[in-house]
């Protein structure tokens, strides 16, 4: 039988970041989770030679190529990658590093390798400032990582819990928008201000006190409130580019309006424009969704229901599941 793999990995909010560029301890950090919808899927399959199809395939050629050259070898394996369902891209839910993750994922799992998060993601060159989306990928649930350190590749998981599974993330954006990205993003961030040591401390503590314990003891309603408080605060380190924690005025005005009508946990994941509305079961999603799509707020949208993945990215053969990474001790 041809060796077959497949990949579906979760998409990834990132609830904001603890701090920026700083002279000394840790860089960035940040807060985040992974939602099972919209799900990547890609499938290896024997082939003559190697090669790629599908949405994004340059970019998953590239990946290949990084991991290639990180593991030394004089030629890809002999597969077929094909890009079977791709998130849309830029729009705050980690596509880059799901894809490049997957890729490598998919391909230690064709040739027999397993690596850790970490490995994994230095094979592609992700993970270079936040961590949530690598350590998400192979572990899945709501994620806290500290930041990283000069000279540390990748940065630390400072704790990582299951969301209740309960619990939906209703996403939201502007039909057709896309947010910073590549160049532009890292401009972008190089252009802001420095970040007070007591904005990060505040984050931190808003982090550990509230949101971390809330999670853990399904504390839904001040799960909620202490999530939108997070990302409203880290939100504000952008306010040089954004014009406020959220990125201009239509998105700010969309989380108006769901505040306005009692959805206490509102966000905006990385730099947009995807929105995202914590709701305590699918019922409430799912009013929530017809109420968007009744009303339009701001225009259309699109709009999408996500229950919380709490077990990372599932990596399978044709035989079974295998393991393209190792969890951390």
């Amino acid at each position: 039988m041809p060796r077959v793999i497949s990949v579906t990995a979760p998409s990834r909010l990132h609830f904001g970041l603890l701090g920026l560029e700083q002279e000394e301890g840790p860089r960035y950090g940040g807060v985040g989770a992974m939602v099972d919808q919209p799900a990547l899927h890609l499938r290896l399959r024997e082939s003559p030679a190697f090669s790629c199809h599908g949405p994004l395939a340059d970019r998953a050629a590239e990946f290949a190529r990084r991991w290639g050259n990180f593991h030394q070898r004089s030629e890809l394996p002999a597969c077929n990658v094909a890009l079977l369902k791709i998130p849309p891209n830029h729009v705050g839910l980690g596509v880059g590093t799901q894809l490049a993750l997957s890729v490598a994922a998919g391909l230690n799992a064709f040739t027999g390798l397993a690596a850790s998060p970490q490995e994994l993601a230095l094979s592609v060159g992700r993970g270079v400032r936040s961590a949530i989306g690598t350590y998400g990928f192979a572990m899945g649930g709501l994620l806290v990582e500290r930041g990283k350190l000069p000279g540390e590749p990748i940065a630390t998981l400072d704790c990582r819990i299951d969301l209740p599974a309960d619990w939906r993330f209703v996403l939201l954006r502007p039909a057709g928008w896309q947010g910073l990205s590549g160049d532009q993003e890292e401009q972008a961030i190089g252009e802001l201000p420095r970040v007070s040591p007591e904005t990060t401390a505040r984050l931190i503590s808003l982090a550990r006190d509230k949101l971390v314990p809330a999670a853990a003891t399904t504390d839904f309603p001040a799960f909620a409130e202490s999530l939108h408080e997070f990302g409203r605060l880290s939100g504000g380190m952008f306010a040089a580019r954004q014009g406020g924690p959220y990125n201009g005025p239509v998105l700010t005005r969309l989380v108006t309006w769901l505040r306005s009508r009692g959805y206490a946990g509102v966000g905006q994941s990385s730099w947009g424009p995807t929105l995202f509305v914590v709701l305590p079961d699918q019922h409430s999603a799912i009013v929530l969704a017809d109420l968007l799509q009744q009303e339009k707020p701001e225009g259309p949208l699109e709009v999408t229901i996500a229950a919380p993945n709490n077990r990372g990215a599932l990596v399978q053969s044709a035989l079974g599941e295998v393991s393209g990474t190792e969890a951390p001790d």
